[in-house]
């Protein structure tokens, strides 16, 4: 049963939509940091984690975007090898996360856009250096993502004349 669900659920992930909207979640996410919800970040990471399955498979995957995703899982499924680089990378993604969460909640927008755009490259520097070729298909999803996410909290922050800087806001 557990084979069938994940069988189910890979071959929606194979659908590219949900590579453009799971970047869109750093905006959520630091919203719910800003506010110091820890409700919402919880509720934010399980939307992501399960984002990759929202759509229907596609009718005609890409082949390097089928290629990607094989390598994808071929190092998921060697979790039992728990090899440096396998622990680096996750470690990697729950840091970057902890980082983006720790900036906006200390009210940081600039730290937060440096985590943004770091996170971005280092996922497109991380996909073509394990996927070779096939992990160029990471890179317009990503791309897309970061100008978006950039351009919303930049307006935002303008919009509530909210300095963009490194340093933490007085009195917060």
């Amino acid at each position: 049963m557990l084979q069938e669900f994940l069988d189910w659920a890979y071959a929606r992930h194979t659908n590219t939509l949900s590579w453009y909207i799971r970047p869109l979640f750093v905006l959520p996410l630091a919203y719910f940091a800003w506010r110091r919800s820890w409700k919402g970040i919880a509720l934010t990471i399980v939307a992501l984690l399960s984002s990759m399955f929202w759509f229907p498979p596609p009718e005609r995957i890409d082949p390097q975007v089928q290629a990607f995703l094989d390598m994808e899982k071929e190092l998921i499924l060697s979790i039992g090898d728990l090899s440096p680089l396998y622990l680096l990378s996750v470690l990697a993604v729950v840091g970057s996360l902890t980082a983006l969460c720790l900036a906006f909640w200390r009210r940081s927008l600039g730290w937060g856009l440096i985590i943004i755009n770091l996170m971005a490259l280092l996922k497109v520097a991380w996909s073509i250096g394990e996927g070779g070729d096939s992990g160029r298909a990471v890179l317009l999803p990503a791309m897309v993502g970061l100008v978006l996410c950039d351009l919303a909290i930049i307006w935002i922050a303008r919009r509530l004349h909210l300095p963009i800087s490194l340093r933490r806001p007085r009195g917060s």
